[in-house]
């Protein structure tokens, strides 16, 4: 996708975009002309990175960099406060901060779930509910949830993250129908096998099966569907799970 400058005068957070796919949808983002906070719970230096990718895509808007515990009410209420101060307003938030792990169910702590599944589903609930104020300002207000294909197919040795991003599909249709008559849309991105720096090995789902296309998604091809989902031409897309995969999970 071009830069159009479709987003140019809107406002963005994108969560988890120290790196791979939430960096290359905040630079996708600022090449629409948008202003982009990066978000990072912890790698300042990966941060800024990206907000000079931000910047050098689009020398009229800002990119600045946050940091913040999404798992952590008031970090989240203090990075809202932030954007405030800053900006006034946010028209735009895509979540797509993470931790994922492999494991059999069986060795799998109490610990260990409520961690995935915070880092997860507790983050998008609590960044969904802090960011409302500031979204109501906005007349082109989006959120999008940056989903996962184990959470629509059966895998094996991710029951944590399997549950949680169906959960977050289940938040993305609850808000969407929450806050239509508002004119807020909500959709879920959910990626397959990404051509991302990993730690550790391949998962085991997409080991045993390979992708129907032959290979993996790019971030940038899904940065592209991230912008439009958040741009003008996706104002009438709402409450809608995008399967994002190369055919490796066809959905009903």
């Amino acid at each position: 996708m071009t830069n159009q400058g479709e987003l140019a005068g809107r406002v963005a957070l994108v969560t988890g975009a120290a790196r791979n796919i939430g960096r290359a949808i905040a630079v996708g983002l600022a090449q629409g002309g948008a202003n982009v906070v990066v978000h990072a719970r912890s790698s300042a230096d990966a941060a800024e990175e990206t907000a000079a990718l931000c910047r050098a895509a689009a020398p009229d808007a800002q990119a600045v960099v946050t940091l913040a515990d999404l798992t952590e009410p008031e970090d989240v209420k203090a990075m809202m406060a932030a954007i405030e101060t800053r900006f006034g307003k946010l028209d735009i938030l895509v979540h797509s901060a993470a931790e994922r792990a492999d494991a059999p169910f069986e060795s799998i702590s109490y610990e260990d779930w409520r961690r995935i599944v915070a880092s997860i589903l507790d983050s998008a609930f609590l960044c969904d509910q802090a960011a409302m104020p500031l979204l109501r300002r906005s007349d082109t207000a989006s959120i999008l949830h940056i989903g996962g294909v184990a959470g629509h197919a059966g895998v094996r040795h991710r029951p944590h993250v399997s549950a949680a991003k169906a959960g977050i599909a289940g938040l993305t249709r609850a808000l969407a129908a929450e806050f239509a008559p508002e004119g807020i849309t909500v959709n879920c991105l959910s990626p397959g096998y990404m051509e991302t720096a990993r730690k550790g090995h391949l998962p085991e789902h997409f080991r045993e099966r390979p992708v129907p296309l032959g290979r993996p998604g790019q971030p940038t091809e899904l940065a592209d569907m991230a912008r439009f989902l958040v741009g003008p031409s996706g104002r009438f897309v709402t409450g809608q799970v995008i399967h994002f995969n190369g055919g490796w999970h066809m959905a009903g």
